[in-house]
C-alpha cells in the first residue's frame, strides 16, 4: 500500500465509498409473486431510484473529495468535514429510503447503511486505522577496536 501514495485512512475511506457505490446497484427491495404457490415470479429493485440516487451521488462525492482536497499522503485534515458530510448524507438518504419503504427489504440497502456509517466513522477517527509497522532501526555500529 505504500506505492499508492495515499494515507491508510484515506485509502480505507475510498474503499468504503466504492463499496457504498456498488451497494446502490445491489437489490434494495425484492418482491416475489406467487412464492406461496410455487410460482417463481418476482423482481428486485436496486438503489438507483428516488432518494437512492442522492445516496449514490453522496458516495461518489466522498470518493472525489478524498482525491481533490488536501495532501493525500497525510491523514484527514481540512477535508475531514466535507468527506464526513458526504458519508453522512449517504447514510441519511439511505435511512429515509429504508424507513419510507420498510416492506420487502433486501440486503443492498443494509450494505449501503453500513458503508455510510463506517465511512463517517473512519473519517472522524472513531475507528482507528493501524499505522503501517515501521522498519526497525538499524543495529548500532560495533564499538571501535583499539
Amino acid at each position: 500500500m505504500e506505492n499508492v501514495n495515499l494515507h491508510k485512512s484515506k485509502l480505507i475511506a475510498l474503499i468504503i465509498a466504492a463499496v457504498g457505490m456498488i451497494s446502490c446497484f445491489l437489490p434494495w427491495w425484492k418482491v416475489s409473486f406467487g412464492a406461496a404457490f410455487g410460482l417463481g415470479g418476482g423482481y428486485s429493485i436496486n438503489g438507483l431510484h428516488k432518494l437512492g440516487i442522492v445516496a449514490f451521488i453522496a458516495f461518489i462525492a466522498a470518493g472525489i473529495l478524498i482525491f481533490a482536497m488536501g495532501d493525500k499522503t497525510k491523514p484527514f485534515g481540512q477535508e475531514k468535514t466535507a468527506v464526513a458530510a458526504s458519508f453522512g448524507g449517504a447514510f441519511l438518504f439511505t435511512l429515509i429510503t429504508l424507513l419510507a419503504n420498510s416492506r420487502f427489504l433486501s440486503f443492498g440497502i443494509f450494505v449501503a447503511l453500513v458503508a455510510a456509517a463506517a465511512g463517517a466513522a473512519v473519517v472522524w477517527g472513531i475507528v482507528k486505522v493501524p499505522d503501517s509497522p515501521q522498519s526497525s532501526p538499524p543495529p548500532p555500529p560495533p564499538p571501535p577496536t583499539v
